[in-house]
């Protein structure tokens, strides 16, 4: 499992996770919700149900606490474990109980008399280990009284019993594993349809880049088979500076503008003359100037393209020396791009090591000799440090290699640090 792969698979486990976490409680709230107002409704339903076969909402005349005893009577015991039954003025008609009423009805908060219009209930959390309901019933409907006419009032107590309790833990339960449940399987869902579009979209990210490279490095070839005979010489340069970057601990968007800027450091050279470009004798003070404005030309080239830009840093600086004696700004010290100060080591020792047509390569402890020598003028010490470890392998890797040689070891660092596979 690649790394994107395995962060997709824990952020949606974890997201999966945390929704079966909300979900499932508030399902249980919910069913445990419902299972209380069902049992309310259904004690509601009966209590009028048994008060109007009883005429306990005949609640006036000298047989009023008759009917309403007798109704309490038949309701007690069933759905209830208290049974009261008030007249229209709030006065207590009649009162029964079970045992277990007994027990919890000394313990039930007093309250005002009843003047209520609507069915309501009250839950009483647990009173003597055991879950408590109070249910308040308004009665309607009397002979001789209009249908909105409050005739009386009903109130009933009920403690839950253990097997009802247990039947509402389990649905209760139920519906919060299957909340949970269904919280696990879309997360499971969703992870191939992510890594399916991650990677198509990888892919053609990788392609859209692939192309950006290709055409840098086409436009690095061009530009330094204007200044000699072999474009080697880019793909050499931007490695061993990217070796040194790497010793340093550059890397992600630092390590890409490096390579970039190496490929196309001399991009401005593009604009230069070919009189002056490829003049054999020395150049005068008016062709030097002309052939150091490449910088300048190279500057507005690559500030004109987004996914060129990278390459500013080390294109406008690469000529810029420690001690402030380099152009075309006379940066000095760490005010010159820690890429440009890099690549300033890497593109000397690449040109002392390399032959060219108006020199013989150098060996490997002279051309040292010559970078030790502009440390602290031309060079950073630093950057210097860095290098001493690998300069001898960087020579003799280099020696050993041809421009298709030099491309390859290149392409690996792109692959390793611009994300398109590893190298």
């Amino acid at each position: 499992m690649n790394p994107f792969n395995r962060r997709a698979a824990f952020r949606i486990a974890a997201v999966s996770v945390l929704l079966a976490a909300i979900a499932s409680p508030l399902a249980w709230m919910v069913a445990h919700e419902a299972a209380e107002a069902n049992t309310v409704s259904m004690a509601v339903e009966e209590s009028q149900r048994l008060a109007r076969h009883f005429d306990a909402t005949a609640l006036r005349g000298p047989e009023a606490s008759v009917h309403a005893q007798s109704a309490a009577n038949a309701i007690v015991g069933g759905l209830f474990d208290v049974a009261e039954i008030y007249d229209q003025e709030g006065s207590r008609l009649a009162t029964a109980m079970t045992s277990v009423g007994a027990e919890i009805e000394r313990l039930l908060p007093t309250h005002r008399p009843p003047d209520y219009t609507v069915e309501t209930h009250r839950d009483l959390g647990h009173t003597n280990g055991r879950w408590v309901i109070r249910v308040f019933v308004p009665l309607k409907n009397p002979e001789g009284v209009s249908a909105d006419e409050i005739a009386g009032y009903f109130e009933g107590v009920r403690a839950i019993p253990d097997w009802q309790l247990e039947q509402m833990f389990q649905h209760g339960l139920r519906a919060a594993l299957m909340a949970g449940l269904a919280s696990l399987l879309c997360g499971a869902a969703i992870y191939p349809v992510v890594v399916r579009l991650a990677a198509d979209n990888e892919r053609k990210a990788s392609e859209v880049l692939a192309s950006h490279l290709s055409l840098m490095e086409a436009l690095g070839q061009a530009i330094a088979k204007r200044d000699s005979d072999t474009g080697a010489h880019n793909y050499r340069v931007a490695w061993i500076a990217a070796r040194i970057a790497e010793r340093m601990g550059l890397q992600g968007k630092a390590m890409q503008s490096m390579i970039v800027g190496s490929l196309l450091h001399d991009i401005g050279k593009i604009g230069i003359p070919d009189a002056i470009l490829y003049k054999p004798a020395a150049l005068d003070d008016d062709e030097l100037e002309i052939m150091r404005s490449h910088v300048q030309q190279g500057e507005e080239i690559v500030a004109g393209i987004r996914w060129l830009d990278e390459a500013h840093d080390i294109v406008s600086a690469h000529h810029e020396k420690w001690d402030g004696t380099g152009y075309p700004r006379q940066l000095a010290g760490e005010n010159i791009p820690l890429s440009a100060r890099v690549f300033a080591l890497a593109d000397v020792f690449d040109a002392l090591c390399s032959k060219r047509p108006y020199k013989a390569e150098l060996g490997f402890d002279a051309a040292m000799e010559i970078l030790e020598r502009g440390v602290g003028s031309h060079f950073d010490p630093a950057v210097m440090a860095a290098f001493r470890p690998l300069a001898r392998d960087v020579f003799d890797t280099l020696a050993e290699s041809d421009e298709a040689g030099a491309r390859g070891l290149l392409e690996k660092r792109v692959r390793r640090h611009f994300g398109i596979g590893e190298g």
